[in-house]
């Protein structure tokens, strides 16, 4: 089965049908009480998901690769790092229908002597992408999605199991990845982000960046000047989600009683908040921007927001930086938040994948930030008002969808169906934190 091609940096899927035609062409920032949605439509929307991430499980005995049950992000045939990570904010609630730990153990057991682990595999178990590029790292999550099945059911001998993995994972993308000035360099499509461009605008492949090598050409191309921009180039969302690697990796160390370890994770995380800070902001325009060639690339995008999950951002920018998300102009649409802002060129009000779909991931990404400022109420209206507009699509189709447009409360126009699938997380996680038992 052939997965969606990248040609010559355009996403190539079907085009979807829009529902709910709303033609406004940003979002007013209305009381939670007006994104009310019937008890009834949440239990309803709740199970739908449920059975759909049920129906999504796969491996076992039978399975010549995958020996336990697993539940899966059914995107194709193929296994994914970072969808695996965000399935596990919400089947952490149902950890013993859903067998997320094994998801996981999938991509440890894969793991290579140096550390390195695909962000896909194939249904033989083999890497989709070559370790010598940067296409082949997902945002690092595993850190993170263990502390969420930990959460909901604690397991001190399942963390002491997978840290040595999660350590040496650690190590190895700080090996190949961090430079000189303590920031990341990342992939435009490795990132999770596909189509958003990553490179200054007219910039022209110069040969500087990691040549990559397509180990399966022949069921997805992936060419064009964005997989030659990298080593030129340094990210705010990679260099953010290494920080909050360290983290998380420093709690589970004293939950496990690894000590020894905190320190270095301490000095790691610090150097690389200080790094962000120093030579991603941009005090002018109050926002962080990935740079290259050691200068700002004054384009904006959702990845910016992974420095509130990671706790980045110093309290004395933090509202400066929140105005970009709430304004209605920029991030904040009929359903936010776009992956995309409006006012810059590339943004679609359909969608466009990642040029102003609003995806599960990265909306829970956001929402966990502003809860870590305590800025609760706008956490609250987001998670609300996202909640209510997948419930609006949800009532039109009977499904969930990959992602959602920007600029209408209907499925993003390049965006598949019954995606449980990390979109799981709306009816499953954020129900349970923001919705349930809510007047």
């Amino acid at each position: 089965m052939k997965r969606r091609k990248f040609i010559n940096d355009s996403l190539l899927i079907g085009i979807g049908y829009s529902l709910l035609n709303n033609s406004c062409t940003g979002s007013k920032h209305l009381s939670a009480s007006q994104f009310n949605v019937p008890k009834t439509l949440q239990d309803e929307m709740y199970q739908t998901a449920l059975a759909i991430a049920k129906q999504k499980i796969r491996g076992g005995p039978n399975d010549p690769v995958y020996k336990k049950p697993f539940v899966d992000a059914a995107f194709s045939s193929n296994i994914f790092y970072w969808d695996t990570c965000f399935i596990a904010a919400y089947a952490k609630y149902h950890q013993q229908e859903l067998p997320i730990a094994n998801a996981l153990d999938n991509f440890y057991g894969r793991m290579e002597p140096d550390g390195f682990i695909s962000r896909e595999y194939t249904k033989e178990g083999k890497t989709m992408w070559p370790k010598e590029h940067p296409v082949s790292v997902n945002p690092p999550l595993l850190a993170f999605a263990e502390l969420e099945l930990h959460s909901q059911q604690p397991d001190l001998e399942r963390l002491k199991i997978v840290y040595p993995f999660l350590k040496k994972h650690f190590h190895f993308l700080l090996k190949q990845y961090r430079m000189e000035d303590h920031l990341f360099f990342s992939d435009a499509f490795g990132s999770g982000m596909d189509n958003i461009p990553r490179y200054p605008d007219g910039w022209k492949d110069d040969g500087k960046g990691i040549k990559l090598i397509n180990l399966y050409p022949e069921i997805f191309v992936y060419d064009g000047i964005s997989p030659a921009w990298n080593k030129q180039g340094r990210s705010v969302d990679f260099s953010s989600q290494m920080a909050l690697f360290a983290e998380n990796l420093a709690t589970i160390a004293k939950i496990i009683s690894e000590e020894k370890d905190v320190d270095s994770y301490d000095q790691f995380y610090n150097e690389t908040v200080e790094a962000i800070n120093k030579y991603c902001w941009n005090d002018a325009d109050g926002f962080y921007y990935d740079l290259g060639y050691g200068k700002q690339i004054k384009r904006k995008h959702i990845g910016m927001f992974w420095t509130l999950l990671a706790g980045v951002v110093p309290q004395d920018r933090l509202d400066r930086f929140l105005q970009h998300l709430t304004n209605p102009a920029e991030f904040w649409r009929t359903i936010p938040i776009a992956s995309y802002p409006a006012d810059q060129k590339e943004f679609s009000p359909e969608g466009n994948y990642w040029l102003g779909s609003i995806w599960a991931p990265t909306n829970y990404m956001v929402i966990r930030g502003l809860m870590r400022y305590g800025k609760k109420e706008p956490a609250t209206k987001l998670a609300q008002q996202y909640y209510w507009a997948v419930a609006e699509v949800y009532k039109q189709t009977k499904t969930f969808f990959e992602n959602y447009a920007p600029d209408s409360v209907s499925k993003g126009n390049q965006s598949r169906a019954d995606f449980c699938g990390w979109t799981g997380i709306v009816p499953i996680a954020i129900y349970h934190e923001f919705i349930k038992g809510k007047k």
